[in-house]
């Protein structure tokens, strides 16, 4: 091949997106009381020196040094964390590079180009490239707070220890993840950048955490009965597994069993379905919601309650 040979187009869209985004990828050195310091990725996210992280890389960590592929560093404060969402907000002190764009993840489809940006080790400016492996996954979350992350995008783009925080970006350069697990060998995760993640990082920008409604049940999807799946015009709904004694669900007469129709007027057909109405505005607010019970449908209305911290 002639060394003057023009890249070819995957090329051509691999590395314009490392042009783009290794600029604006940071890498974060976080202190920690107990474990010396975690290293890990950031992503400038706006004009003002706040960059999008995983919760996980901050730890219990209140700053730390940013430092960029420029060579230039800044110090940064801990805005807000959170663990159930592994999402966590910084706000670098001095200058920042432009601001990345923020992408759509829920319009990503399986087999579509993804490319991981990251600062690994410290390093910066580590790219590596893949498809979209699937959407929909779900991820335990780490620490003391038990749950689970939703919609998780998994990919076969190489994500090396540091990359965590760092960006998941489509052919464009939009960030449509941030990049936060390996679960093996060519299985990365990523938490989607979406509406709900959106809310996340707004409340963490306004309020430094986020506040979670709690119904108290654990649901898995189920098939509808073909005359409700015809009447609603979909497949599934959510099959209530356990009801926790005296929680919302429980004093609302929620039953194991119980299959969940729509819940604030919404189809509900999926976890994340319900976990999408589960904010600090749910709190203490009717939540009505229709189920089938022995082959009848059944209103009841619920009051989430605060979810608190472990």
């Amino acid at each position: 091949m002639e060394s003057d040979q023009p890249l070819d187009a995957y090329s051509r869209v691999v590395s314009g997106v490392a042009a783009e985004l290794t600029p604006r990828v940071a890498s974060l050195r976080v202190p920690q009381a107990r474990r010396g310091e975690s290293l890990g990725s950031a992503v400038v996210f706006t004009g003002d020196g706040f960059l999008l992280t995983n919760a996980h890389v901050v730890g219990g960590g209140q700053g730390g040094t940013a430092l960029f592929a420029d060579g230039t560093s800044a110090p940064f404060t801990v805005v807000g964390s959170d663990p159930l969402s592994d999402l966590a907000v910084v706000r670098a002190g001095g200058s920042t590079p432009p601001p990345a764009e923020l992408g759509e993840a829920d319009k990503l489809v399986v087999g579509q180009l993804v490319v991981a940006v990251g600062s690994p080790l410290g390093l910066a400016g580590s790219v590596t490239a893949g498809v979209v492996s699937a959407v929909g996954r779900s991820l335990p979350t780490r620490g003391r707070e038990a749950g689970l992350v939703e919609d998780v995008i998994q990919t076969d783009a190489a994500l090396n220890p540091g990359n965590s925080g760092g960006a998941l970006a489509d052919a464009n350069s939009r960030v449509v993840g941030i990049n936060t697990a390996v679960a093996g060998v060519g299985v990365g995760l990523a938490v989607p950048v979406n509406a709900t993640t959106r809310r996340i990082i707004s409340a963490l920008m306004r309020d430094g955490r986020v506040r979670r409604a709690y119904l108290g049940l654990i649901s898995v999807p189920a098939p509808l009965p073909a005359a409700l799946r015809e009447r609603f015009g979909r497949p599934s709904g959510l099959r209530v597994a356990e009801v926790v004694p005296g929680g919302p669900a429980d004093r609302a007469g929620l039953r194991p069993g119980d299959l969940l129709i729509t819940a604030g007027g919404r189809p509900v057909q999926k976890a994340q379905d319900l976990q999408r109405l589960m904010f600090g505005e749910a709190i203490g607010q009717p939540l009505a919601i229709t189920v089938m019970r022995n082959g009848a449908l059944v209103d009841v209305i619920a009051e989430p309650s605060e979810r608190v911290a472990a």
